[in-house]
Formats: C-alpha cells, sequence, structure tokens
C-alpha cells in the first residue's frame, strides 16, 4: 500500500508540474495558441505610434500579399512627391497597354480611356480607395519609365525600410498571369510575397512617414471622372458593411494564392493599433479577424508611463569620473518610456542597466569631460514573461530607454590635475606608514 501511495504521489506532483506549463502567464503576447479564434493564417498588431509588437501569429511566415502590394507603390509615389519629382497635379498620359488592362475582367479598376491624361492625384485615388490596378501601373511607369525599372525600386525601397522576407514581381500584386502578358518580373504566374511583420513595418512606415495617405485611405467612397462611384474594399470604412469605430484605412489584397488579405489601422483617443491578417478564408473573415485583433487590442491594453523622464535606477545613480572637475555624474533617462501594456502590467516590469563599456576605462570610471545629455548606456524595459519588441527590431525581447548624463563634467585644469596627484602620492604614503606602524601593534 505504501509503494502504490508513492507512485501516486509523484504522478500527482508531474502532473500538477505539467499543468504549470500551461498557466496564463500576465503581459505575454498571444503567438504559441491562437486564443482568438482567427481564420487567417499569419496575423499581427501593433502600437501604430512606437512600432510595439503586442500579438503575432506565424508572423514571420511567408505568404502572398496581393493588393496589399499597392502600400509600397504609394509609398514610392507619396515619396516623389515630397522629393519634387512630381506633384499631384502632374498629367499622366494612358497608353494602350494600362487601358486594355483598365478594361480586363474580373480585375479592380477605373476605366481609364487611351490617349487621355490624368493627374496622379486621380490615378493614386483609384489606386489607394478601389485598388486600381491600371492606375497603379501608370504611376509605376511614370515613376520610373517602365513597370519593370519600378519593380526594382520597389525591392530597393524595401530593403531600405528594413523589411526581411519579400520580393515583389510587379507593382500591383496581381499575379503575373493577370497582366495580359506584359509581367515585369519572375515567372509567369508569380506573386508578391512578404511576412505579416513586413506587411506591418511597410503600413508602419506610410502612415508614419507620410500620414496624407490616411487621407486616401480613410475615402469610403471614390467618385471619379467618369460620374461613377466606386466603394472602398476596406469594408470596416464609416458607412460599409464592417463599420468599425476609429479605421482609417489601409488595404486590402486577395487572390487564389493570397488568400484575403486586410491591414488595418484604428485610432480612438490617440491610441492608434495597426493590424494584419493574412489568408485568412473569405472576403467576410478577413473582416472579422480584423476586428477580432482590434478588439484585443482597445479592450486589452492601455497605453502607460512605464519609466519616467529622469529616471534613476536605484543604487546606480551616478558613475564615477577621472580628470573632472567633480569626481561623479548623474545618470538618468533620456526621456520617458510609454508602453501598451495589460491592466496588470506593474507586478511584471523587468528593467536592466547597461553602460557604454567603451565610454569606461579599465576602473570603470568615465573620463571628464563629459557633456549634459550624452548618452552613456542604455536601460532595458520588459514587460511580462515574453516580449515581441518592436516592429522595427522584432528579434529584441525588450525595449531600450537611453540613459545620459544629467549634468556636464568640465575637465579639471592642470594644476588640480597635479594637486589631485600630489595628494593622492601623500596620501598613499600616509597610508602605507600608519598601516606599518598599526603592525607594530
Amino acid at each position: 500500500m505504501k509503494r502504490i501511495s508513492k507512485m501516486t504521489l509523484m504522478f500527482m506532483t508531474v502532473f500538477v508540474l505539467a499543468l504549470s506549463q500551461f498557466a496564463y502567464q500576465p503581459g505575454k503576447a498571444q503567438a504559441e495558441s491562437d486564443n482568438l479564434g482567427l481564420k487567417a493564417e499569419a496575423a499581427i498588431i501593433i502600437d501604430g505610434e512606437t512600432g510595439q509588437i503586442i500579438y503575432e501569429k506565424n508572423a514571420e511566415k511567408v505568404l502572398g500579399i496581393a493588393s496589399m502590394s499597392k502600400m509600397m507603390t504609394e509609398y514610392i509615389v507619396l515619396e516623389a512627391i515630397h522629393n519634387k519629382k512630381i506633384s499631384w497635379d502632374t498629367k499622366v498620359q494612358i497608353n494602350e497597354y494600362v487601358h486594355k488592362l483598365s478594361k480586363a475582367p474580373n480585375l479592380s479598376n477605373v476605366g481609364l480611356t487611351q490617349g487621355e491624361e490624368y493627374t496622379v492625384k486621380e490615378l493614386y485615388s483609384a489606386m489607394a480607395v478601389y485598388s486600381g490596378n491600371a492606375a497603379t501601373v501608370a504611376l509605376a511607369e511614370k515613376i520610373a519609365g517602365s513597370e519593370k525599372k519600378f519593380v526594382q525600386l520597389l525591392n530597393k525601397k524595401a530593403k531600405e525600410l528594413g523589411l526581411k522576407n519579400y520580393k515583389f514581381v510587379n507593382s500591383t500584386g496581381l499575379n503575373n498571369s493577370d497582366l495580359l502578358g506584359n509581367h515585369p518580373s519572375g515567372d509567369a504566374n508569380e506573386e508578391n510575397v512578404m511576412t505579416a511583420q513586413d506587411v506591418a513595418l511597410l503600413a508602419y512606415r506610410l502612415i508614419n512617414d507620410y500620414p496624407e495617405a490616411l487621407d486616401y485611405s480613410s475615402i469610403s467612397k471614390l467618385k471619379f471622372r467618369d460620374g461613377r462611384e466606386y466603394p472602398n474594399f476596406n469594408w470596416m470604412l464609416p458607412g460599409l458593411i464592417f463599420e468599425y469605430d476609429g479605421v482609417d484605412g489601409l488595404k486590402t489584397g486577395s487572390t487564389d494564392f493570397a488568400g484575403y488579405a486586410h491591414t488595418g489601422t484604428a485610432v480612438r483617443d490617440g491610441q492608434r493599433y495597426i493590424t494584419v491578417v493574412m489568408k485568412s478564408t473569405s472576403k467576410d473573415e478577413r473582416f472579422r479577424d480584423s476586428i477580432k485583433l482590434m478588439d484585443y487590442a482597445f479592450d486589452q491594453f492601455n497605453k502607460e508611463e512605464i519609466l519616467p523622464a529622469h529616471y534613476q535606477v536605484k543604487g546606480h545613480k551616478s558613475l564615477d569620473v577621472v580628470k573632472g572637475k567633480e569626481d561623479v555624474v548623474n545618470i538618468e533617462t533620456k526621456e520617458a518610456l510609454d508602453l501598451v501594456v495589460e491592466d496588470d502590467y506593474k507586478d511584471h516590469v523587468k528593467t536592466k542597466l547597461v553602460i557604454d563599456k567603451s565610454k569606461l576605462n579599465e576602473e570603470g570610471q568615465l573620463t571628464a569631460p563629459i557633456k549634459k545629455g550624452e548618452k552613456l548606456g542604455y536601460i532595458t524595459v520588459q514587460v511580462g514573461a515574453e516580449s515581441y519588441g518592436s516592429i522595427t527590431n522584432p528579434e529584441a525581447k525588450a525595449v531600450k530607454v537611453d540613459v545620459v548624463a544629467a549634468e556636464s563634467v568640465e575637465k579639471a585644469n592642470w594644476f588640480v590635475l597635479s594637486m589631485r596627484a600630489v595628494g593622492g602620492f601623500f596620501a598613499d604614503i600616509w597610508s602605507s606608514a600608519a598601516s606599518t606602524v598599526k603592525g607594530w601593534f
């Protein structure tokens, strides 16, 4: 009986330990198990201001992006406008190929007349609101001379923006087989691909570098010069099927290869989130997935000040200084650190002070002069058991805030340094003599 009792006890112990591995961990971004019940194969949520990642599902899986590709084309067009290479009023003449593409069946398009001129603003609106494919090609050709050269710009810009896993073969996101035999790059049936992380980073850069992109992505219905009204495919915008409070962008996409995708963004009370769903199962489900993501973000998270400006780590409020008018300098955070966190975050904040070793001598001291505000290191901050860092650095498991000198420390003049040296010399002699005398007794 005793032997059976011990075995039973061991089994219960192992069972309890096993259960503990699945216990809820506050502040943990949900990734391993999709507890939101998404139909999408991949998804992500980020803070629209800081890029902080608060949720991921298969976010590093490379998938088709379809017309979400147009966000990169939008970025390059807006960049060209800001650099004054073109303007919103620049005229673009429609050639035969673009005209034929605008009439191709089963593709999203506004009709474009061959030989007629349209402004960049008209074509951009058609691209951003109604996902006009021919309008997108017309803009690509205007900027680069050909869509083939524009595709080179797309891939180059993706690298500049810090995207990791991507490939652009055309400007629209269509399957190359839909381009009437004029596909600019890649195989005849190839499509553009990215990860959810990369799509989120692209969306983040688009609306932060060029906020005017939201002026167009927020248009629910576009009135075009042909007299027709074209509804936005982002059905979460005001007045559309899945209207969601605060949504003002950003881009949908769908092909047989990519499934149904949606990059959404919404802002409430100054808090903006960007969501991405990829390879969802239907037009409707991609928006239901996006709603689940936005509900999760707005309902469960708030932006809080984790560290105030001028924060000093207890026990590490200063560093020793040599050759200065003062022998220590106070150190503090350069600015406040705000993070999107769950309600019980306060019990799960971990900080670590890291001083730049290149600033220190062999004795671990700073050497004067030191300027106020000079960066001396940083504090890493992690909230919860796990963090996905920022969209700009998803590999990092913690965010950072710079630590700087709170005041300047001027270098002492030669006389002061000489006196310190003499004083140190006699202090060493006195210490040695005192130790010797003490040894006599």
